[in-house]
C-alpha cells in the first residue's frame, strides 16, 4: 500500500492510498484455499475441485469481496499509521477507470478532531440553588391524590348545579354566530369553581339540571393563547348530560392503606421523596447550564465544519417539524430563515462543547462501565417488542456506533457529575418559583453532545428553537422528566382537553420531556386543563 497526503489544511486532510493488484489477487488466492473444502462440483469428489475451477466459478465475487476488504484494512492503516482522529467517517472514492488486475487507487477525504489543549477545569465555581420541600406541599401532593381517588356519583335529576359539583357536558363554541375549530366536545366533564375554562365559563353554569340546554356568553382573555381568539367575544351552546358529586376522601391512614400503603406518615414520605426528586432536577440544569458557560468562556478552538453541518442539520429538522405544529406555519419558517445563522452558532457551540466534555472525560479516566453500559441495553430494549429484544442487543453489541449512540449521554452525564465535584460549590435557599425564573433568565443554548472517538454523533437529544435555548431550556440533562425544568402551565382555555387530544398527540410524539419547545397554544388545544 502506497499513501500520499495531498491535502493537510486546518482540519481537512486528504489523501490517495494506491493498493497493487498483487495485494488484491493474494487475498483472492486465500479466499480460493479457504473456500475450496466446501465447493461441490460434478466430476469432483468433495473438497478436490482444483482451485483455479473455484476461481472460474466464483472469481467475480471473490474479487469484489478482496478489493472491499483491502481498502476497508488500508483506510485503518491509514489512520492508525497517521495517527489520525476522524471527526466522521471518511469519504472514500474509487478510481473510475480502475480494472480487476491493475492497482486500485483510492482517494480518501476527512476531517479530524482538532488537537485540544488540555482543558482547564480548576477554578470553577458554581452556586446551587436549593429548594426545600414545604410541608404544605407535600399536603397539597397528597390532596391531590384524594382528589382523584374521590368516587362520582350521579345527583338526582332535580338537583341544581352547584360550586365544587361536576358537569358532563356537550358544548358547541362559535364566533360571530360561527363554529370554530376546537371549540366543540361531546362528555366533557366540568367542574364548577375549579377554573378550568376561561373566566365567565363555569359560573354561568351554576343552577343548571340534567338534561337542560343553555347558550352562555363569554369573551377570550387579551393575552390567550389561540391569536385569532384572543379578546374575542365567544357564545357556547351547552346541553348538560348530567351532575355528578365527589365527596374527596379524609387524609387518614385508612385512606392510605387503601392505596397499599403502610400509613399516612409513608405517603408523606414518598410524595416528599418525589417533590425532592423535581427540585433535584431542577437544581442541576440550573448548575449544569452555568457549568457549560464557564467552559465555553475558558476554551476556543475551532471545529470540524462536518460535525457542525451535522449538527446543525439536526437541529434544523426539528425546528422545521416543529414550524408543522404552528398556528401558521409559513410565518414560522420565515422566522427561522431570518435567524438561520444563529442556529448554525448553536451548532458550533453544542460541538465545541462535547469535544470538549469529551476530552475532559478521557483524560481524567471518566468511562462508562460494563454493568451500566449492559443496564442501558436493557433499557434501551424495552421499547421493543419480545421479538426483536434480542435482535435490538445484538445489533448493540455488535455495532461500536450504536453503542457509542447509547452511551453518549450517560457519559455526559458523569463527565459533568466529575466537574461538579470538582468545582467550588455554595448553596443558596430559594424557593421553587426563583429556582425556575433562574432558569427561564439564563440566555442558555442546545446542549452538547460528548462526541467520542468512536461516536456515531446520530444525537439522542432534541434540539430546540432558539427562542426556547434563550430562555434556557435545552441544556438539560439527557431525557428525563425529572430533571427538565418545569413546564410553563398552560392557560385557562375555553375548549376542553379531550377538544385537542388528536393536536397534543401529533405534538407529543416527537418531542422528548426535557427538549420540547413551549409552543404557542392552538385552538384544538384550547382546553389543556379541562379534564
Amino acid at each position: 500500500m502506497q499513501t500520499v497526503e495531498t491535502l493537510n489544511e486546518g482540519l481537512k486532510r486528504a489523501y490517495t492510498v494506491t493498493i497493487t493488484s498483487k495485494d488484491i489477487d493474494a487475498r483472492v488466492d486465500k479466499e480460493v484455499k479457504a473456500i475450496a473444502p466446501q465447493v461441490r462440483m460434478p466430476g469432483f469428489r468433495a473438497g478436490k475441485v482444483p482451485a483455479n475451477l473455484v476461481k472460474k466459478m466464483h472469481g467475480e465475487s471473490l474479487q469484489r469481496d478482496a478489493l472491499n476488504n483491502s481498502i476497508q484494512e488500508s483506510i485503518q492503516k491509514l489512520i492508525a499509521d497517521q495517527k489520525l482522529r476522524p471527526a466522521m467517517q471518511p469519504s472514500v472514492e474509487l478510481d473510475e477507470g480502475f480494472e480487476f488486475g491493475k492497482d486500485a487507487e483510492i482517494k480518501v477525504a476527512l476531517e479530524v478532531l482538532p488537537d485540544i489543549a488540555a482543558p482547564s477545569i480548576e477554578g470553577l465555581k458554581l452556586e446551587r440553588l436549593t429548594v426545600e420541600v414545604a410541608d404544605a406541599q407535600v399536603d397539597e401532593a397528597a390532596g391531590r391524590i384524594a382528589t382523584q381517588q374521590g368516587a362520582l356519583e350521579e345527583h338526582a335529576a332535580s338537583h341544581k348545579a352547584k360550586d365544587g359539583d361536576t358537569l358532563k357536558i356537550d358544548f358547541v363554541g362559535k364566533v360571530d354566530g360561527e363554529p370554530f375549530e376546537g371549540g366543540s366536545a361531546e362528555g366533557v366533564n366540568l367542574k364548577i369553581g375549579a377554573g378550568q375554562f376561561i373566566p365567565g365559563f363555569e359560573e354561568q353554569l351554576t343552577g343548571v339540571k340534567k338534561g337542560e340546554e343553555k347558550t352562555i356568553e363569554v369573551t377570550f382573555p387579551e393575552d390567550y393563547g389561540a391569536e385569532h381568539l384572543a379578546g374575542k367575544a365567544a357564545t357556547f351552546d351547552i346541553t348538560v348530560q348530567s351532575i355528578l358529586n365527589g365527596d374527596k376522601p379524609k387524609l387518614d391512614d385508612e385512606f392510605a392503606k387503601s392505596l397499599g400503603l403502610e400509613g399516612l406518615d409513608k405517603l408523606k414520605e414518598l410524595l416528599k421523596g418525589q417533590i425532592e426528586q423535581e427540585h433535584n432536577g431542577l437544581t442541576r440544569t440550573h448548575m449544569k447550564r452555568k457549568l457549560l458557560d464557564q467552559l465555553a468562556a475558558a476554551h476556543d478552538f475551532d471545529v470540524p465544519p462536518s460535525m457542525v453541518e451535522a449538527e446543525f442539520e439536526q437541529i434544523w429538522q426539528q425546528l422545521q417539524h416543529e414550524a408543522t405544529h404552528e398556528e401558521d406555519p409559513a410565518a414560522a419558517i420565515a422566522e427561522m430563515e431570518a435567524e438561520k445563522e444563529d442556529y448554525r452558532a448553536i451548532a458550533v457551540r453544542r460541538v465545541r462543547l462535547g469535544l470538549l466534555l469529551s476530552e475532559i472525560g478521557q483524560a481524567n479516566g471518566v468511562i462508562v462501565n460494563d454493568q451500566e453500559m449492559n443496564r442501558l441495553i436493557m433499557q434501551a430494549a424495552q421499547q421493543y417488542g419480545p421479538q426483536d429484544r434480542e435482535r435490538f442487543v445484538q445489533y448493540v453489541r455488535q455495532d461500536p456506533m450504536a453503542a457509542a449512540q447509547l452511551r453518549a449521554p450517560l457519559y455526559e452525564d458523569k463527565v459533568v457529575d466529575f466537574l461538579f465535584e470538582k468545582a467550588e460549590v455554595t448553596d443558596r435557599a430559594v424557593t421553587k418559583e426563583e429556582l425556575e425564573a433562574a432558569i427561564e433568565a439564563e440566555d442558555g443554548d442546545i446542549k452538547p453532545h460528548v462526541h467520542g472517538p468512536n461516536c456515531g454523533h446520530d444525537h439522542d437529544e432534541k434540539p430546540k428553537a432558539k427562542k426556547a435555548a434563550k430562555k434556557g431550556e435545552a441544556e438539560a440533562d439527557a431525557p428525563a422528566a425529572d430533571e427538565a425544568p418545569a413546564a410553563e402551565e398552560a392557560p385557562k382555555k375555553a375548549a376542553p382537553k379531550k377538544a385537542a387530544a388528536k393536536k397534543d398527540e401529533a405534538v407529543a410524539e416527537d418531542a422528548t420531556a426535557e427538549e420540547k419547545p413551549k409552543k404557542k397554544a392552538a385552538p384544538k388545544k384550547a382546553a389543556a386543563k379541562a379534564e
